[in-house]
């Protein structure tokens, strides 16, 4: 008999949110809890909700959740931030060296995206757990409800599970435009996962999974801009907040190349934040470390206590990070494409994010700058993240990851506004002089061109955050690494956009597992890419 991949995934988080619940779901006698009687309780005890949804976002940072389905423990299975390491890892931009001490080894020469990997088994996993909480949240909550308590905490399930869906939405499919009818991944509510666990899910199409993140993110945007009109406030940047909500709507929109909409999202999220993009003095030296940063809209909080940090090198910064202890002291850290680091202006401080040919960077300390030495690096390798608390070369990684920051709503506007037929020259050209570099000139006409100047200030904005390949998949291109500076010439490679390799597969466990699905309902396996050569 096949297991139910999907089911089991569930499993553990209904037992675990039940165990948050106080057993919500029975009553004493042992009576079914019905969806209305459980939103009698929320609304008398938020805290049982609140348990909930602490849940969901609990999911982003796990030491090792896939043991028991990888039997072992794998240093890069770290929840969310693995999936960022995985998808940087596949781009251009996130330069590394292949060597026993790098944990995306896979994903830098594309073995990954064979059906048994384990990456390809971590991000189905770690994603369709998030999903699975937040289903678990929606669905003890009245979609009808008129308290603003429950109004906001059904928004984070709401809005998490279309977060959830748009990731694997474009891992494992080719971009919604001309792609809407193709398969995409399988669609799991709380109202169908008890079908699911007799009969397994199909994959739905692209348009249905798309469809069904956008019906998402407009409830939450609907529910959190009455929630906050009541006073509901978020507690710290784990959680949504309503300029998160549209932020996150500025991305889908983005994606699915509805501009007009995407701009005007984008608008919403940074005239409603409380977030303010970082000045040229604060990025005038490593940071990027803490939600408290004044930039950060949404973030992965991590405590001291955390496993993943008393584990020492088990988390996100361990793997990034160049100027704490961690794999990166012993893997030579990782670095900028070459080509992308040279068209960055010398008068653009986010230069210095990225030690130069010359082992420098103006954005260090002396204390830093002997860090870097003491560990070797080789050029263009990243400043940018800071060590926890600033202090060079500790070992407590507790490190704070960053899920947005309100500077990526300026690039959505101003390449949206380009492309709808708005002056997003002028938007993309007072960001950059007035936060990044006051000489900057966007020198692009076209609406197109905009885009183009907009894809390379993302790549250096948002480098290491885990966003470049959502860029390059809705922009339909391809992954040339030509001149990048990579130090294995079998990872220089050129791979063509629309190429199969670019899309993961299912993973084996779940069509092995899944009675709805057979091996012909799988993308197809491609063959790896071959090495090109390199140009200087």
């Amino acid at each position: 008999m096949k297991k139910k991949l999907l089911y089991m995934l569930v499993a553990p988080a209904l037992l675990l949110f039940a165990g948050c619940e106080d057993n919500l779901d029975t009553l004493p006698e042992g009576d079914v809890v019905t969806t209305g009687q459980k939103e009698d309780v929320y609304s008398k005890d938020p805290s049982k909700a609140s348990a909930g949804v602490t849940g969901i976002y609990a999911q982003f940072s796990q030491y090792a959740p896939n043991e028991d389905d990888l039997n072992r423990v794998n240093h890069h299975d770290i929840g969310y931030p693995s999936l960022m390491m995985f998808s940087d890892a596949n781009g251009t931009d996130v330069v590394q060296e292949d060597n026993g001490y790098n944990w995306t080894t896979s994903s830098l020469e594309y073995s990954d995206r064979t059906y048994t990997s384990r990456e390809c088994q971590i991000i189905w996993n770690n994603q369709y757990r998030i999903i699975s909480n937040c289903n678990n949240v929606i669905g003890a909550i009245d979609p009808a409800t008129e308290d603003p308590t429950s109004k906001y905490y059904l928004s984070q399930g709401l809005a998490t599970r279309a977060f959830s869906y748009w990731t694997l939405a474009q891992l494992f499919q080719f971009n919604y435009v001309g792609n809407e009818s193709k398969p995409c991944v399988p669609i799991v509510t709380h109202e169908n996962a008890t079908t699911i666990a007799d009969e397994g899910a199909k994959r739905n199409t692209v348009q249905e999974v798309y469809d069904f993140i956008m019906t998402d993110i407009n409830t939450a945007v609907s529910l959190l801009t009455d929630a906050e009109a009541a006073g509901v406030k978020r507690d710290d940047k784990r959680y949504m907040n309503l300029a998160v909500a549209y932020g996150l709507r500025a991305r889908f929109n983005l994606t699915m190349h509805k501009y007009a909409e995407a701009a005007a999202d984008a608008s919403s999220a940074i005239d409603i934040s409380d977030a303010t993009p970082a000045s040229i003095e604060d990025i005038s030296k490593p940071a990027f470390w803490t939600v408290d940063e004044a930039n950060w809209m949404w973030g992965i909080l991590i405590a001291e206590t955390d496993r993943v940090v008393t584990s020492g090198i088990v988390n996100w910064i361990s793997h990034m990070g160049s100027l704490n202890y961690g794999y990166a002291n012993y893997n030579k850290g990782r670095q900028i494409n070459k080509k992308l680091y040279a068209k960055i202006g010398d008068s653009d401080a986010r230069k210095g994010w990225w030690i130069d040919e010359n082992k420098q960077s103006p954005n260090l300390s002396d204390e830093f700058a002997a860090a870097m030495a003491s560990y070797g690096y080789k050029a263009y390798t990243q400043v940018k993240f800071a060590p926890y608390k600033n202090e060079a070369k500790t070992s407590t990684n507790s490190n704070d990851i960053p899920l947005m920051r309100i500077e990526e709503m300026y690039l959505i506007k101003a390449e949206a506004e380009a492309m709808s037929g708005g002056d997003g020259k002028t938007t993309l050209e007072s960001f950059i002089q007035t936060y990044r570099d006051p000489d900057y000139v966007c020198e692009a006409t076209s609406p197109e061109g905009i885009q183009e100047e907009v894809f390379d200030q993302r790549r250096i904005e948002l480098w290491g955050e885990g966003l470049s390949w959502y860029d390059i998949m809705r922009l339909n291109k391809g992954v040339d690494r030509r001149g990048a500076g990579y130090p294995n010439a079998t990872m220089v490679f050129n791979i063509p956009a629309g190429d199969p390799v670019l899309i993961w597969r299912l993973p084996e466990a779940e069509i092995q597992a899944n009675p709805a699905l057979t091996e012909s309902d799988n993308n197809p396996s491609a063959p790896d890419p071959q090495p090109v050569p390199d140009v200087d």
